[in-house]
């Protein structure tokens, strides 16, 4: 069979000949029960969605819209994208529906795979939107995801996608408030799982606790899809919670685990910490941001290596990682490169730099935009990946992160992009103008801060604030806390002064 093997179409297929009997993957059933299915079940299932997909005249290069909360759905549906050329664009359900309905259309989607506890919300979609296939998991108005399963005949054999297909779309907030789709193709995703395959070290007998969302980047390509590439088990969790992750880690003797700063602060935080037998645990991969010195001490004491790492969306998104023997002594470093990717610090004049914005390089970093030629032409400049973070290099090589040019602020592990929230606070009656910073967070690293200025003789409280932003902005994107100014400080060009707001209003909550 001439099949390119990058094509991640080829990989679960690959994967039911050679182990078809291990266990691919386990998914909780109820609360205290899981189901698990072998290589070989996955494959059939998801040979089964590939059949009924193309039933319904979807084709390579349409798009499959993906609303759903952490599955083995989800695991079928990209694969079965990548078996007939067709590309995922996976939807995050903490969004409001207003964002929703501008990726839909803006992706054109013409298929959408939801779980029944979204079946309000897709009603809206449905109505405004042009798809034309649509499986519920679960119950619901639409045909069901397993009855097309049963029905479907088998497309058995992938599809030969070329490495630069695009297998999915993932959707980044930009700064100028108009989300973004990072085109991601098969050869994206093949060189961003080698790297953790050769970085990190994962095994046949992995068993690998899954518990980031998959409608982020990470959810996939930190070690869900590297796991099964190598042949392990991956261990999916819907959510996340610590007194459930304790008893998986023990219960399913959990190898390896990957999660933010906030899940590894909870998780040393518990009650259960020095009680929970950790010993089966070889490592931890860490991103999103620098976890504290005392913090990585705890998890090496009880035996665990923890590697800390920085990537991004357009990325796929790994670029750097600290390795454990350096996870002390270069403790707030984002780390060095992996195998297979090129990370340079640069000046305003793209001249290598001992500080300035880092850019990234390799067969890593997306294809572009989905219909943003401007967009990518501005990011991918040069040929090279443009993250808009600066960034310090030591005489070792290592990369610590020093500011985001784009004021981007993460909270619990979530990206959140002022600009975008700005637009939505300009929005409302009382509002003459308002602005966005992130403040320091003991439980989720950061929040947002909103400073408002109200309009003359206009009135409104912190509460009705945020009250109008959780109408129309996904959670963690609504203001922890919001404060009134009388003006919003500016330079003489009119440009806002966002190192004078963090210094007058940036205090911790």
């Amino acid at each position: 069979m001439n099949f390119p093997f990058e094509s991640v179409g080829f990989w679960l297929w690959r994967r039911a000949q050679l182990t078809p009997n291990r266990v691919a993957l386990s998914v909780p059933v109820g609360e205290d029960s899981r189901h698990e299915f072998t290589y070989a079940e996955l494959d059939e299932r998801t040979a089964r969605l590939a059949g009924a997909l193309t039933a319904s005249g979807i084709a390579a290069g349409d798009r499959v819209a993906m609303l759903l909360s952490n599955g083995n759905e989800y695991i079928e549906a990209l694969f079965a994208c990548a078996r007939i050329g067709a590309i995922a664009v996976p939807l995050s359900f903490r969004l409001a529906a207003a964002e929703l309905e501008f990726m839909m259309e803006d992706s054109g989607s013409t298929a959408l795979i939801y779980g029944q506890e979204w079946s309000s919300l897709v009603g809206t979609l449905r109505e405004r939107t042009g798809v034309k296939a649509i499986f519920v998991v679960g119950s619901g108005p639409d045909p069901s995801y397993e009855d097309a399963l049963r029905e479907a005949e088998l497309l058995t054999e992938p599809r030969a996608c070329a490495v630069d297909d695009v297998l999915a779309i993932f959707y980044t907030s930009g700064t100028t408030g108009v989300p973004k789709g990072a085109m991601l193709t098969h050869g994206n995703f093949f060189w961003t799982n080698l790297n953790l395959v050769f970085s990190f070290g994962y095994y046949q007998d992995e068993r690998t606790l899954v518990v980031l969302p998959m409608f982020h980047v990470g959810g996939w390509n930190a070690n869900l899809l590297a796991t099964m590439l190598s042949g392990g088990t991956v261990v999916l969790e819907r959510s996340f919670d610590p007194e459930r992750a304790f008893r998986i880690i023990s219960a399913e003797h959990i190898t390896s685990i990957m999660g933010v700063p906030t899940i590894y602060q909870m998780l040393a935080d518990h009650s259960d910490w020095a009680a929970t037998d950790l010993s089966s645990v070889r490592g931890a991969l860490c991103g999103g941001a620098p976890l504290p010195v005392p913090l990585i001490r705890r998890y090496q004491e009880r035996g665990i290596r923890f590697i800390q790492g920085y990537g991004l969306t357009e990325a796929a998104p790994n670029c750097l990682i600290l390795p454990p023997e350096d996870s002390v002594r270069k403790a707030g470093a984002a780390g060095r490169p992996y195998f297979y990717a090129d990370v340079r610090v640069v000046d305003e004049a793209g001249t290598d730099a001992d500080e300035g914005e880092i850019i990234v390089g390799g067969p890593g970093v997306m294809k572009g935009y989905w219909n943003r030629p401007d967009a990518t032409a501005e990011t991918l400049r040069g040929g090279w990946l443009h993250t808009g973070d600066i960034g310090r290099i030591d005489d070792e090589g290592y990369i610590t992160i020093v500011d985001r040019v784009k004021d981007m602020y993460i909270s619990g592990g979530e990206n959140v992009y002022p600009a975008e929230v700005e637009k939505v606070l300009a929005g409302h009656p009382a509002v003459v103008e308002a602005a966005v910073i992130g403040i320091p967070d003991e439980r989720w690293g950061e929040s947002g801060r909103a400073i408002v200025v109200l309009r003359n003789g206009a009135e409104a409280d912190a509460n009705e604030i945020q009250a109008f932003c959780a109408e129309r902005l996904a959670k963690f994107k609504v203001p922890a806390s919001v404060v009134f100014t009388d003006t919003l400080p500016r330079n003489p060009t009119g440009k806002l002064l966002k190192t004078q707001l963090r210094e007058r209003f940036g205090g911790a909550r």
